[in-house]
């Protein structure tokens, strides 16, 4: 037994401290992971509020895009109506446009049938004169003979 005892006397005194460090060390490593462990904790505590806040804000910023987008409809649905009236009264503008550009199309051509005929009539007019000029000019011409004749035979 004695070597028995010496050999359990040898592992105990490299062995035993070697367990006792160990232990040490399991226990220190156990101390970190809950330190660690509830650093996790607060960390996801801390998480799960972000997330929770992120999803508020999701929230807000769904409900703003939503506002938005009816607004912008809203807004583009005006446009189309104005579009739309502008369109109606460009017709009715250029349908008018054309009822008087017609109607001012016939007066002209009337008017410059009418200037036509006055054009006419004032030449015809003018060659009337001229003859009734010639005639007279023969008239005053005869005229004048005669008197001379007369002249001639009451004088004579």
């Amino acid at each position: 037994m004695d070597l028995k005892e010496a050999v359990r006397a040898a592992l105990k005194e490299l062995i035993l401290p070697e367990l006792e460090d160990i232990r040490r060390e399991s226990h220190e490593l156990r101390s970190q992971m809950e330190l660690t462990n509830k650093r996790l904790d607060d960390i996801n505590r801390h998480l799960a509020d972000q997330s929770r806040r992120i999803d508020e804000t999701n929230k807000r910023i769904d409900k703003v895009h939503a506002n938005l987008l009816k607004r912008i409809d809203d807004t583009n649905k005006r446009i189309d109506d104005t579009n739309k009236r502008i369109d109606e009264v460009r017709a009715e503008l250029t349908g008018k446009i054309e009822e008087v550009r017609a109607e001012f199309t016939a007066r002209f051509d009337g008017l410059n049938t009418r200037v036509d005929q006055l054009t006419f009539q004032v030449g015809k007019l003018a060659q009337e004169l001229e003859r009734m000029r010639q005639s007279r000019e023969v008239t005053a011409d005869l005229l004048s003979r005669v008197q001379r004749l007369e002249k001639r035979v009451i004088g004579e």
